[in-house]
C-alpha cells in the first residue's frame, strides 16, 4: 500500500511538472524584447490578429480612452479585439519607445488615418512570463 501511494504521488508530481513546463514553453512572447511585444500589440489592434492576445496582456491590464473617458478591463478589451478579428485598419502605423528602465517600458504608437490620428501610450512590465502590456491610454490629438 505504501509503495502504491508513493508511486501515485510521484506520478502526480511528474504530471503537474510536465504540464507546468509545457504551458511555459507554449508562450511565444516569453523571451522576446519589448519591441516585439509592442509590434504584437499593434498587429492585434490594427491588423485584427488575435493569435497571441492571451500572452500579450497582463492580468491587471487596463485600457483607457481619453476622448470619452471609457475604461476597459483585460476581459472587456480582449472581447473587443476578438470581435474585430481580421479587420485591417487603413492607417500608417509607427511606434517609438519613450523610456525603458529596468522592468518597465513606455511606448508611443501613432496610427495616422485619412481624417484623424490615434495615439496609444503603451505601458509594459516585465515579469516571470516576459514583457506584458499592462496599460494603454488612447488619445485623438487635434490636427
Amino acid at each position: 500500500m505504501k509503495k502504491t501511494l508513493t508511486s501515485l504521488a510521484a506520478a502526480i508530481i511528474m504530471i503537474t511538472s510536465f504540464s507546468a513546463f509545457a504551458a511555459e514553453k507554449n508562450n511565444p512572447l516569453k523571451n522576446v524584447e519589448s519591441e516585439k511585444v509592442i509590434s504584437t500589440y499593434l498587429e492585434a489592434t490594427t491588423l485584427g490578429s488575435v493569435d497571441l492576445n492571451k500572452f500579450l496582456f497582463d492580468d491587471d491590464f487596463e485600457y483607457r480612452n481619453n476622448s470619452n473617458n471609457d475604461v476597459f478591463s483585460k476581459k472587456e478589451y480582449l472581447q473587443f479585439l476578438k470581435a474585430h478579428k481580421g479587420i485591417v485598419y487603413d492607417c500608417d502605423t509607427r511606434y517609438e519607445i519613450l523610456d525603458q528602465s529596468g522592468q518597465t517600458c513606455l511606448a508611443k504608437a501613432t496610427m495616422t488615418f485619412d481624417n484623424f490620428t490615434r495615439v496609444d501610450y503603451i505601458t509594459l512590465n516585465q515579469g516571470k512570463d516576459g514583457w506584458k502590456v499592462s496599460e494603454v491610454i488612447t488619445s485623438y490629438p487635434k490636427p
